[in-house]
């Protein structure tokens, strides 16, 4: 698994896009910080106290460069001159007014989706074989990848839901370890792939799997 943080941007770092806004780095900022700090399920088996500290350091670097206007600016602008960033698309947020068919449309979905969720609660209760997997001391990308299966959720759903790529999914579910992203981000895959299907609780079947990922990398 790729560990050299230092090599990534700080949008990488932070695990967001150039184009988002204030509030969502601060979250992601947030949301880095717990991951890496000492005592933390996600990290103590994947990098020293002394990793953590640098790699802290450096989300710290990027949070306080991005969160300032200016400094932002300048940032993007060097990116933008090393080809790695082509333009960040930001936009200055503006209030509309919204249609009443568009809050009609969105109560629909949030029916349809609240209807999907009762019903793939449903079925995890009612299937002996995802509770023997959820029931394990480890869990593996092939379990999650049996679960998905037997709740007959086609991956391309959970990637169009999560916006995560089909190929990252897929390398998670075979246990491709060499060609699964940093720590920083698998974990808020994990998450956010166990939510689509409504897997619960996320947190601790997320950490089952990071610390069996751990093992295997050590064996």
């Amino acid at each position: 698994m790729e560990r050299n943080f230092a090599k990534l941007n700080y949008y990488e770092m932070l695990d967001v896009k150039p184009e988002v806004a204030f509030f969502e780095i601060r979250h992601a900022y947030n949301t880095a910080l717990q991951m890496y700090q000492s005592g933390s399920l996600v990290s103590h088996s994947f990098f020293s106290q002394k990793e953590r500290e640098e790699i802290l350091a450096l989300i710290e670097k990027a949070y306080l460069t991005l969160v300032d206007e200016k400094e932002r600016k300048n940032y993007d602008n060097e990116l933008i001159r090393l080809g790695i960033l082509k333009t960040t698309g930001r936009k200055v947020a503006t209030k509309k007014l919204v249609s009443i068919f568009d809050i009609k449309r969105q109560r629909d979905r949030a029916d349809t989706l609240k209807n999907n969720n009762a019903e793939l609660k449903a079925k995890i209760a009612q299937n002996q074989r995802i509770r023997e997997i959820l029931s394990q001391q480890e869990i593996s990308g092939t379990d999650f990848k049996a679960i998905r299966n037997e709740l007959g959720v086609a991956v391309e759903k959970i990637a169009q839901e999560t916006k995560i790529r089909i190929d990252c999914l897929n390398n998670i579910e075979e246990n491709n370890i060499e060609k699964l992203p940093a720590a920083v981000f698998l974990k808020g895959f994990i998450k956010s792939y166990l939510k689509c299907l409504c897997i619960e609780p996320a947190d601790d079947i997320c950490a089952l799997y990071m610390s069996g990922l751990a093992r295997i990398e050590k064996s």
